[in-house]
């Protein structure tokens, strides 16, 4: 784990009331839970955590209801990650359950990928069937691609490439955060 509990109990320290999403990228997430929760991931002052973990990893070994449990039995939020070649129903099995869908659109562990569009059905299905969850895309989005990802419903997002690979950071940071307050959570342009 690049970022594991050490890590997130060092930011806390400097950062106590911020969220965070921890994209827990793992074979077996159910090892770290506890560890994220006792590293004060909650934080002090009400912050909260999103635990977010990957379906592949848990629904071959049928354990993604017990991983969903313990996360909350830790007081954390909790996070659904499907690959874009897992059906949208499997994330829609847990909707119910699930505080963020994180829908990748590209395939996991490989930096620098291209947005795979077709994956933004999946958004809109799950915004469609759930107008309030939090709905996440992590993969290719970048100025280019993220009024795709906003419209389709996604209102939070992860850039990698599309902030650090850019030549004027912030301008693309701001790019990205104003579509997903505009078309994403349907902000106004005076908001």
């Amino acid at each position: 784990i690049s970022f594991g509990p050490y890590v997130i109990q060092c930011l806390r320290n400097h950062v106590p009331d911020c969220h965070f999403d921890c994209h827990m990228m793992t074979s077996e997430p159910e090892k770290w839970v506890e560890a994220v929760a006792k590293a004060k991931a909650t934080g002090d002052k009400g912050s909260q955590i999103s635990y977010t973990f990957h379906y592949e990893a848990t629904e071959p070994r049928g354990i993604t209801q017990e991983v969903i449990d313990k996360i909350k039995a830790n007081g954390m939020k909790v996070g659904l990650t499907i690959s874009p070649d897992t059906p949208v129903e499997a994330i829609l099995k847990y909707a119910d359950q699930i505080d963020v869908a994180l829908i990748m659109t590209v395939y996991p562990g490989k930096g620098g990928q291209s947005f795979i569009e077709h994956c933004m059905s999946k958004v809109r299905a799950i915004r469609a069937a759930y107008p309030n969850l939090d709905i996440e895309v992590d993969g290719g989005v970048k100025p280019q691609t993220i009024d795709m990802a906003a419209e389709a419903g996604a209102n939070l997002i992860v850039s990698g490439s599309g902030v650090y690979k850019a030549k004027d950071m912030a301008e693309n940071i701001s790019i990205m955060q104003r579509s997903v307050e505009k078309l994403g959570n349907g902000k106004n342009d005076d908001e």
